[in-house]
């Protein structure tokens, strides 16, 4: 059974010994993040890093716990997703991948119950939920919660695990986005979606309508203005308002679901209702025309002006450095509604190993599928956490054709989020990608590197301070595969060191014995 809210994961968190309750009171102003930083970097005792989740019942200043950690181990992740594998989910997305145009009524027929699993996934709309239970129009203060301030020259408090849900205008899809946001005070705060991000689409089409309504002209000088990144003033933008909810504290489903690469025409709530097997249940909020998922522990509604960008930033980030400060959209809130007796969900993100580590290692996982479905020589992909995930991708191939290699690189950079990749390594199917010292040994062997290593220019993550602009910059790809006579390559080809099965067998039968002998028991 799918968790139904927060409090459900919570109880099940702590039912299997993976949850603390400290009574301690810890300001939100950088000690929650020592804390937990401390605990994510830390082992069991079985060596496992991560520590556990953590509830912070007394936060200074406040009576609203703070849960964080939530996703910091692998087996949270797991638990988070009820499976006890993630490939069990990559094997569910191959499932309904495969499926054939059927071409008779026969096939047709069986078909049906699939169909019928699918449409369980679609989001539905409730009259009410637990979201509606305190209900505040007036007197609204964002500094009313438990917001963290992560680290020392972090700008402010930032709202770091928010469900940004914003509707397309051209479309009327919704989106559901993980995008941080800067508190300014207690009715505004930063929109911080790259220009990448679909969140930023959406801002940008009303942007493009309304300079088309006031300057025909104007509207073909909005992509290059606006979304961050851009640093140029909001001085000439077209006036106009974006409706966008933001929902704190979903059920880890509706969590994960908002980092999740989905295709461009699958909403996030249908992501989320794949994953936990059941549909999510949604209401309407209560001053814009958007839909939350009904048992979030609190709401937040408002709209960003289109005509407005405010400096956001330094913000310690996931690549360990501080993300610097840039123009973003400004969110007004005109409502905040919660549960009696809410709990703040939220992160930490710094150097790794952080909670994102887990939460990006399952997103590889879910991914996968769908990258093979467009570069289906692909065997396995690692994403590092050591490398923030947007810097390093290993990735193995079947190799069939002199130049494969090269080809997957450019197939990568053209994919969605992949598109960021700084460095992508390309090996071969006999090379274990998730072992980084196995690929140590044979990339570097297998290079030369005036020969084998390429570069590229285009859009990079928005995080990247090395670049030499704003979200644009180079790229490297390496072919460390095995080189053919067709690549050019007419020396020898050595074999790899390893011992015959027959020897291995024989010592295998005596190995018991040997153990004892050299003390290794």
């Amino acid at each position: 059974m799918a968790y139904k809210d927060l409090r459900q994961w919570i109880n099940a968190l702590e039912s299997a010994g993976e949850l603390k309750r400290i009574k301690t009171e810890v300001d939100p102003v950088l000690e929650i993040a020592e804390i937990t930083d401390r605990v994510s970097k830390s082992r069991d005792k079985s060596g496992m890093l991560g520590g556990p989740a953590l509830l912070f019942e007394n936060s200074k200043g406040g009576r609203i716990p703070v849960l964080i950690n939530q996703f910091g181990s692998e087996r949270r992740m797991r638990m988070a997703l009820e499976v006890d594998s993630l490939d069990e989910i990559s094997s569910r997305i191959r499932q309904f991948m495969d499926v054939k145009s059927p071409q008779g009524l026969l096939d047709k027929v069986r078909m049906l119950p699939m169909l019928a699993e699918l449409s369980k996934f679609f989001p539905k709309t409730v009259s009410t939920g637990p979201c509606k239970e305190s209900i505040q129009k007036g007197g609204l203060d964002l500094n009313q919660l438990p917001i963290l301030k992560c680290w020392p020259r972090d700008a402010g408090k930032f709202i770091t695990l928010p469900c940004v849900i914003t509707r397309d205008p051209k479309t009327g899809k919704r989106n559901v986005g993980m995008y941080r946001m800067q508190v300014f005070d207690g009715l505004t705060a930063g929109m911080h979606w790259q220009r990448q991000k679909v969140g930023a689409e959406h801002y940008r089409e009303m942007l493009r309508r309304g300079a088309e309504r006031e300057c025909p002209q104007a509207a073909v000088d909005i992509m290059a203005r606006t979304s961050g990144g851009s640093q140029i003033p909001d001085e000439g933008l077209p006036s106009g308002k974006m409706e966008v909810a933001v929902a704190l504290g979903t059920d880890p489903a509706v969590t994960f679901s908002a980092i999740v690469p989905a295709p461009p025409d699958v909403e996030e709530y249908l992501v989320a209702g794949f994953l936990r097997q059941q549909p999510v249940e949604l209401v309407k909020c209560e001053t814009v025309d958007l839909e939350v998922p009904a048992a979030s522990e609190i709401i937040l509604e408002g709209y960003v002006n289109l005509d407005e960008l405010r400096t956001e930033g330094p913000f310690g980030d996931h690549t360990g450095f501080y993300s610097l400060a840039d123009l973003y959209p400004v969110f007004h809130l005109t409502c905040i509604s919660c549960r009696k007796d809410p709990i703040y969900a939220t992160t930490i993100v710094g150097k790794p190993p952080q909670e994102d580590a887990y939460m990006g290692k399952a997103v590889e996982r879910i991914f996968l599928p769908l990258m093979r479905l467009t570069i289906p020589e692909v065997l396995d992909i690692n994403l590092p956490v050591e490398g923030v995930f947007h810097n390093l991708m290993i990735v193995s191939i079947r190799k069939s054709y002199p130049g494969q290699a090269r080809k997957v690189m450019n197939a990568i950079w053209s994919l969605g989020q992949a598109m960021f990749t700084k460095c992508i390594v390309v090996v071969d199917e006999d090379v274990n990608v998730q072992d980084l010292a196995e690929v140590t040994l044979k990339a570097l062997n297998n290079i030369d590197p005036e020969r084998d290593i390429q570069f590229t220019l285009g859009p990079v993550d928005s995080l990247d301070h090395a670049s030499r602009l704003p979200n644009f910059g180079s790229k490297m790809g390496i072919d460390a595969t095995r080189k053919w006579t067709s690549e050019g390559f007419n020396r020898p080809w050595p074999g790899e060191i390893l011992m015959d099965d027959e020897t291995k067998r024989r010592v295998d039968s005596k190995w018991k014995t040997l153990v004892k002998e050299l003390g290794m028991a």
